[in-house]
Parts: structure tokens; C-alpha cells; sequence
């Protein structure tokens, strides 16, 4: 085992932004290109419905990366992990940009009748399967629960956040007993709020449609997708001269196994779902699969088997590309992205039904994920600039610092 470095060692200039950095300015950057692009996400849209679609992909494939963030924190804290203390800052303030998306949420909820299709087919009264589920399926419960995600979200993620950052200054060790004692709790509050979340931002777009799998679903691209993003996020710090002596070749390969190994557990989530609803061969199950296995949504479907398993996969399996900075953030960007097409595919086939390939994105698309990105961006960079990049206040420290992978 190497020599422990204690947080006393570690140089200001690595472990924080200084002012005057070019990260420094970031902030600003995301709040102009965001909005900018905003209004071009509205101006290019065909029309309310389309901006409506095209904004919901673009705030829950961001929105992902926050609840990522969560329960990265949150199992860290609640399993003791010692490996990655020395990133779990970026994981706090990846999530406390949660009040953003409350923020963000708030167009889909306004323009909700354009987007969930059981808002008039209940109106209409002529559907048996929707009038039995019209005690959940209703808007004002349906607006109900978005508030309450977001307040326990935003309350969990401050919460841990805050109290982190204070530990910086009073060394306290107790603070890592109260937020381990609190993390299991809070785990099961998280699970329960983000499934049923999923139901209602994405299952009840085909409302006919159920599945006990897809909040496990959700899961599963929740977490892959942060893992992929945070080790986009460490390299790119690590370009820019910061935490170049904090995260090592050691941490990568962790940041690898994980992303690997949530790889290969999104795809035998989905597979599972996809397999039994096939043999099951039940009509309101099948509808959700039959509208993306044909037209151009076949091809979607294939890319993401392909895409978002099999490549990554083999890519990811070696140990030299787990150890490797340009080849795990290679790996890491493809990840991302396929998570894009992963929400993307969930979402679309809703307002584009059985398209041609021409049509199946729009620049709206485009635009809508370019605004939601730079603004979140822009906040987290605001929350990365105001305080140490690590838990400089954690007792277990020294050990993240000089960890080894045996």
C-alpha cells in the first residue's frame, strides 16, 4: 500500500477553481446558451406540441444525471465506500442542481394536455382501461406528485450537499455517522418517489401500458449515465490543471467497472422486460414494444441493443481501457449518448409514431437539449466554483487519496 496523503497535502490550486479561471466563467456561458437556445427550441418546434415533447427529452435525459448523482451519494454514504471520496463532491453537486429541474418541469406541466394523451381520452370517457386508473391518472394528482419529487428531491440532495460542505470547515467526523444513518432511509424515499416518477413522465405516454420492470429501468439508465457523465466531468477538470494529483489511474478504473458493470445491468433489465412482455404477448403490453419494432423506430432499437450493449461491452471489458484516460472518457462520451438515444426512444415514439427516417428528429430536439444542458451546466459549475472539489473535511480521506485496486 502506497503512503496515505492527507487533505492538509493536497494544493488549493488543485482541489478548488480559482478566480479568474475560464471555469469561472462558465456559468454565465451556460446561462446565455441556454436560453438563447431555448427560444430556438420554441421557434423551430412545429407548434406547442412538438416544443413540449422536445423539452420533456431534453429535461429528463438531464434530470437523470441528477438522480444519478443521488444515488451515487447516497449508496456511498450508506455502504462506507472508500474508493470515491475523492469525486463524491462532484456526485453532491451534480445533485443539488435538482431545483433547477423543478424550475425546468414547470413548460411540461403547463402544456401537460399536449403531451400525456390519457388527459383527453378520460375526457372523452369512452376508454375502460383509463376510467379504472382515473384515481391516479388525473391532472391534479398527477400535478401533485411532480411537486412532491421535487421537494423531497431538492430536500435529500441540499440536504446531504450542505451538510458536506460544513464538514469542510468543522473536521467533524460525526457528520459522516449522521449521513450514513440517514442515507438508508433516504435511499428508500428516493426508489420509491423516481419509480413512481418514470410512471408518470414516461410510462403514461402509452397510459394503456404497464410494466413492473421499467422503474428498475429508469434505474439502471439513471445511474450508468451518471457514472459515464462523472468521468467525462473528472477528465475534463483534470484537462483544465485541477484534481490532477486527487483522481489517478486507480480511480478510473473504478469509474470503468462501474460504468461497465451498470452496462451490462441496464441491458439485462431491458432485455427481461422485452422478453417477458414478448411471450406474454398481451395487447396492452405488446403496444409499447410494436410501435418501436417498426418503420424507422426499428432501426432506433437496434442501435440501442447494439449501441448501448454490445459495443460497450467489449470495449469496456479490458483492463488496460479501464486504466486508460482517452479511452475510458471515449467510452464514457458513447455512453452518454446512447443514454440520449435511450430517452429519446422512450419518449418520441409518442408524437413520432412509425416515422421515416427524415423525420424522426427535429431541430427543435436539438436546441432543447442544448438549452437544458448549458443551464445545468452553467449551475453546476456554480456549485463546483464555490467550494473544495473534495470532501476536504471527510475523515476517510487519506484512504480515497491512496487507494489501489488489488
Amino acid at each position: 500500500m502506497s503512503h496515505e496523503i492527507g487533505a492538509g497535502e493536497l494544493a488549493k490550486d488543485q482541489i478548488k477553481i480559482p478566480p479568474g479561471h475560464f471555469l469561472s466563467r462558465v456559468p454565465l456561458i451556460g446561462l446565455g446558451v441556454g436560453l438563447a437556445a431555448a427560444v430556438l427550441a420554441y421557434a423551430t418546434a412545429g407548434g406547442p406540441r412538438e416544443f413540449a415533447f422536445s423539452w420533456l427529452l431534453a429535461v429528463l435525459f438531464c434530470l437523470s444525471l441528477a438522480l444519478g448523482g443521488m444515488w451515487f451519494v447516497l449508496i456511498h454514504y450508506a455502504t462506507q465506500a472508500g474508493w470515491g471520496i475523492v469525486v463524491r463532491r462532484l456526485g453532491e453537486n451534480v445533485m443539488a442542481t435538482m431545483p433547477l429541474f423543478a424550475l425546468l418541469f414547470a413548460p411540461i406541466l403547463l402544456l401537460m394536455g399536449d403531451v400525456f394523451p390519457w388527459i383527453h381520452e378520460q375526457a372523452e370517457g369512452h376508454n375502460a382501461v383509463l376510467a379504472g386508473k382515473a384515481a391516479f391518472l388525473n391532472t391534479s394528482f398527477f400535478v401533485a406528485r411532480a411537486v412532491i419529487y421535487f421537494v423531497v428531491w431538492s430536500a435529500i440532495a441540499l440536504f446531504f450537499a450542505r451538510a458536506s460542505r460544513r464538514q469542510d470547515t468543522t473536521r467533524d467526523a460525526a457528520t459522516s455517522v449522521t449521513l450514513k444513518r440517514l442515507a438508508g432511509p433516504a435511499i428508500i424515499v428516493l426508489a420509491l418517489t423516481q419509480t413512481f416518477a418514470s410512471i408518470d413522465w414516461v410510462m403514461s405516454l402509452s397510459p394503456e401500458w404497464y410494466s413492473t420492470m421499467f422503474g428498475v429501468y429508469w434505474f439502471a439508465g439513471c445511474f450508468v449515465s451518471f457514472f459515464a457523465f462523472l468521468t467525462l466531468l473528472v477528465m475534463g477538470l483534470k484537462r483544465w490543471g485541477l484534481m490532477t494529483d486527487v483522481v489517478g489511474v486507480e480511480h478510473y478504473h473504478d469509474l470503468g467497472k462501474m460504468i461497465f458493470a451498470f452496462t451490462v445491468f441496464w441491458a439485462y433489465i431491458g432485455f427481461s422486460q422485452y422478453f417477458l412482455i414478448w411471450y406474454g404477448n398481451i395487447p396492452e403490453e405488446t403496444v409499447f414494444f410494436r410501435n418501436r419494432l417498426i418503420g424507422a423506430w426499428s432501426g432506433v432499437s437496434m442501435l440501442l441493443a447494439v449501441g448501448h450493449f454490445i459495443v460497450p461491452f467489449f470495449f469496456l471489458m479490458p483492463r488496460t481501457v479501464k486504466r486508460n484516460a482517452k479511452l475510458l472518457t471515449a467510452g464514457a462520451a458513447w455512453i452518454l449518448f446512447m443514454h440520449l438515444v435511450d430517452v429519446f426512444w422512450l419518449i418520441m415514439p409518442t408524437v413520432r409514431p412509425i416515422v421515416t427516417r427524415v423525420h424522426l428528429i427535429h431541430l427543435s430536439d436539438f436546441f432543447a437539449v442544448i438549452a437544458v444542458a448549458a443551464l445545468f451546466k452553467g449551475l453546476l459549475f456554480r456549485l463546483l466554483s464555490g467550494a473544495p472539489l473534495v470532501p476536504v473535511g471527510d475523515p476517510r480521506l487519506p484512504e480515497s487519496l491512496s487507494f489501489e485496486n488489488m
